[in-house]
C-alpha cells in the first residue's frame, strides 16, 4: 500500500540539499522514518550543552533561532527557515550541543534519524560533503586545525599540488567516434575514414570496442599485400584495444600510447572493453592540448611580435583558467600559473616597446604591478595597476630620462589595454607621470603617505603596498622595498591606521546573518564579494606582513608566512589562508561564469551548498579583524 505521508515528506526533502542528491528508492526509506515534530513559538528544541538527539532537523514550516551562552549573555547566531538543516553536531562530531536552537515562530520540523543517515553519508561522498559543510556555517572556525580533514579542507580548492601543469589537466578526445562491424570489408572502412577526414575506425560489437583499423594498418596490412583490400574488418583490425575511462589526464594518456605503443585510445563509459564506447584519442588530441598548456604558451609569448598575437594567447589563458576551475584544480595553482603568463605578457609588451621607440633605456629602471596584480591574484581580465621606478639621475638629465620611461609606459599600457586588460579608471599607471619616478621620489612617496595617513593616501597605501617586480632591474626594485619596510617598522602607528581603513569596510552578513547586498545601483540586490568578503582577508594579510617586515605579497603567501613568525596564531592564520582560496576560487568561477569581474553575486541564484559555502569564510574574516583590533589597539 502507498505510503501517502512518507511520499509528501520525500517531494518535499528532495527539494532541498543534500537529500536532492540521494537515489528516490534511499530517500524514500528515509521519508519512512523521518519524524513529524511541532513547536509552538518561543519553544526550546534542543539546548546548549545537550546529550545528542537521535535526530537531526530540518525546517519544514517556519523559523529557528540558534543561539550561544557565552559570558552570561546570549548571543542570537543565526535564523532558519525552510530547508535548513540544523542540530547536526551528533552526526558530524558525537558531541554534546554547542549551541541551543527555538522555534522563532511556530515551527514544523522533520527530524531524520542519525543512526539512518550515519550508513547513507559512506555511500554518497557529496551528501557527507553537504553535511559537513553545513555544520560547518556553525562552527566557530570551520577551518582550524582542529577540523583539519574533517571539514572544508576536503575541498581540493584548498588544497596545494606540487605536480607540473600539464599533467593536472583532462584531455579532451573525439565523442561518437566512427564505428563499423566486423563484417565491413576494409574497403568502405577506408571510404567512411576518407569520406569523414579521419585517420581511425573502431570495430564494434554490441557498441563495445572490439578492435580498430587506423591509416598505419591500411599501410602496413594492405599497402604491403598482406591483407586484400575485400577482406573483412575482423581479419586487419588491430587488436585487442586499449580502454580508459571518460575523465582520462594527459599524464594517463601520455603514459598508455607510450607503454602500449599504440596511436589511440578507446575511451569507454567503465574504461574497459566490456562497456559503450563514448570516445576515441589520438597522439593528435595529445598534441593539441600540448599547445593548451601554460609552458606553451609561455614559449609563444615570447616569439610574439605585436599586441594582437599578445591578445590572442591571453584567450587561450581565459580557456586554460576555465578548464582548470572546472576540474576543480586547487585555486593555489591556478594563481601561480595564470599570474606567471600575465608577467611574461606584460614583459613582452616593454621588450616591444623598447623595440618600437628604437633606444634602450637612458638608465635602470623597474616596472612594478600594484594591487591584485602585485599580489598575483589576477585571474580575470580586470583594468591595470602598475607603476614604474627608474635610477636616480642629476637634475639636468631628469626631465629628459623621465621622458622616456613616460613615452615607454604609454605604449605599454596601450599594448596591455588592447591585449584586454582595461585602463585603469584611477588612473594608477607607470603612464601616469605620479606613478613614473626615481627611486628617490618614490621613497619620498610612501614616507609622505605614511607620515600623513588621511583617507585618500591610505587607499593609496592599501594598493601600492602590494607592489611586485614585473621587469627590470631587481636590485633597484628590493632598495624601495626594503626602504619601505624599514619606514613602517620605525611608524607602527600608521598600521593602525591601516587597520581602522580595513574594518571600515563593509560586513559580509547583517544581524540575523542574512548576506547584505547592495541596496542601490546597477549592482542591486547583488552581493559585493569582493569589498565584503576578500578584500577585509587581503587587508588583513598585508597589515600582518608589513608589522613583521615581511617582503611577500601574495595573500596566501602572506597567511603561510605568518603562521610560521606567530606559530601561536597559525590556526587563525590557516583559516583565513583558507576561506581566501574559496573566496578567490568562488568569484573566478563567477567571472567565467558571467563573463565579468565575479564581483557582484546573485545571491538569490545561488544554491543552497554554495550560500552555506560562503557563510563558512566569514567567520575567519570575523576572526582576524577581531585580532586587528587588538593588535592595533583599534576601539
Amino acid at each position: 500500500m502507498k505510503n501517502t505521508i512518507a511520499e509528501r515528506i520525500l517531494d518535499f526533502l528532495k527539494g532541498y540539499p543534500p537529500f536532492n542528491l540521494i537515489s528516490k528508492p534511499t530517500l524514500l526509506e528515509i521519508a519512512k522514518k523521518v519524524e513529524i515534530q511541532y513547536f509552538e513559538k518561543d519553544q526550546i528544541i534542543l539546548s546548549q550543552n545537550d546529550s545528542p538527539h537521535e535526530h537531526f532537523y530540518i525546517i519544514y514550516e517556519g523559523a529557528v533561532r540558534l543561539y550561544r551562552f557565552a559570558e552570561d549573555k546570549k548571543h542570537v547566531l543565526d535564523i532558519c527557515d525552510e530547508g535548513d538543516l540544523f542540530g547536526l553536531r551528533p552526526l558530524i562530531m558525537k558531541e554534546n550541543y554547542l549551541m541551543g536552537a527555538a522555534a522563532n515562530e511556530e515551527t514544523i520540523l522533520y527530524g531524520i534519524p542519525i543512526k539512518l543517515f550515519n550508513d547513507i553519508i559512506l555511500s554518497y561522498p557529496k551528501v557527507s560533503q553537504f553535511l559537513i559543510a553545513s555544520f560547518a556555517t556553525n562552527t566557530r572556525d570551520p577551518f582550524s586545525e582542529k577540523h583539519k580533514g574533517k571539514l572544508f579542507a576536503n575541498i581540493e580548492a584548498i588544497k596545494k599540488v606540487e605536480n607540473s601543469f600539464i599533467e593536472t589537466q583532462s584531455i579532451k578526445y573525439t565523442l561518437n567516434p566512427l564505428t563499423c562491424s566486423t563484417t565491413t570489408t576494409v574497403k568502405e572502412a577506408a571510404l567512411i575514414m576518407t569520406n569523414n577526414v579521419i585517420n581511425s575506425i573502431v570495430i564494434t560489437e554490441d557498441k563495445k570496442p572490439i578492435g580498430i583499423i587506423t591509416d598505419k594498418d591500411i599501410r602496413t596490412k594492405i599497402g604491403t599485400g598482406r591483407f586484400k583490400i575485400t577482406d573483412t574488418a575482423e581479419m586487419v583490425m588491430t587488436q585487442p584495444v586499449i580502454t580508459f575511462p571518460e575523465n582520462i589526464s594527459v599524464a594517463e594518456a601520455q603514459i598508455a600510447l607510450l607503454k602500449h605503443k599504440v596511436s589511440h585510445l578507446c575511451i569507454t563509459k567503465d574504461g574497459t572493453d566490456s562497456s559503450e564506447l563514448v570516445g576515441i584519442l589520438s597522439e593528435q588530441d595529445l598534441n593539441l592540448i600540448q599547445g593548451n598548456n601554460p609552458l606553451f604558451l609561455i614559449k609563444e609569448i615570447k616569439k610574439a611580435k605585436d599586441a594582437e598575437t599578445l591578445k590572442y594567447i591571453r584567450s587561450k589563458t581565459s580557456d586554460l583558467t576555465k578548464g582548470y576551475i572546472k576540474q576543480e584544480i586547487p585555486i593555489y595553482f591556478i594563481t601561480k600559473v595564470i599570474s606567471e603568463i600575465n608577467t611574461a605578457i606584460t614583459k613582452r609588451a616593454i621588450q616591444l616597446s623598447i623595440k618600437e621607440i628604437g633606444k634602450q633605456p637612458p638608465v635602470s629602471y623597474t616596472w612594478f604591478a600594484v594591487g591584485s596584480q602585485g599580489r598575483k591574484e589576477q585571474l580575470l581580465m580586470t583594468d591595470q595597476d602598475n607603476a614604474l621606478v627608474f635610477e636616480n639621475v642629476e637634475p639636468s638629465e631628469y626631465e629628459t630620462v623621465k621622458s622616456y620611461f613616460l613615452e615607454l609606459a604609454t605604449k605599454v599600457t596601450e599594448k596591455l589595454n588592447s591585449v584586454g586588460f582595461d585602463y585603469c579608471p584611477a588612473n594608477i599607471m607607470a603612464s601616469n607621470p605620479k606613478w613614473c619616478l626615481s627611486i628617490k621620489e618614490w621613497k619620498q612617496q610612501f614616507k609622505e603617505w605614511i607620515k600623513d595617513p588621511i583617507p585618500e593616501k591610505i587607499l593609496l597605501s592599501i594598493i601600492f603596498y602590494d607592489f611586485e617586480l614585473v621587469y627590470g632591474d631587481a636590485k633597484l626594485y628590493n632598495n624601495m622595498a626594503k626602504s619601505v619596510l624599514k619606514h613602517i617598522k620605525k611608524n607602527q602607528l600608521f598600521l593602525g591606521f591601516l587597520s581602522k581603513a580595513t574594518l571600515d569596510n563593509p560586513a559580509p552578513l547583517g544581524f540575523f546573518k542574512q548576506f547584505l547586498v547592495e541596496l542601490d545601483g546597477e549592482n542591486k540586490d547583488n552581493f559585493d564579494i569582493k569589498s565584503r568578503a576578500i578584500r577585509p582577508l587581503t587587508d588583513a594579510a598585508r597589515i600582518f606582513s608589513l608589522y613583521h617586515g615581511l617582503q611577500v605579497n601574495n595573500t596566501i603567501a602572506r597567511f603561510e608566512k605568518l603562521m610560521e613568525v606567530e606559530p601561536q596564531n597559525a590556526d587563525l592564520f590557516e583559516s583565513c589562508a583558507n576561506a581566501f582560496k574559496i573566496l578567490l576560487q568562488f568569484r573566478t568561477s563567477q567571472g567565467l561564469a558571467n563573463n565579468d569581474t565575479g564581483r557582484y553575486v546573485d545571491i538569490n541564484n545561488l544554491s543552497k551548498a554554495d550560500r552555506l559555502k560562503l557563510k563558512s569564510c566569514f567567520k575567519p574574516i570575523k576572526n582576524i579583524q577581531d585580532s586587528l583590533k587588538l593588535r592595533f589597539k583599534i576601539l
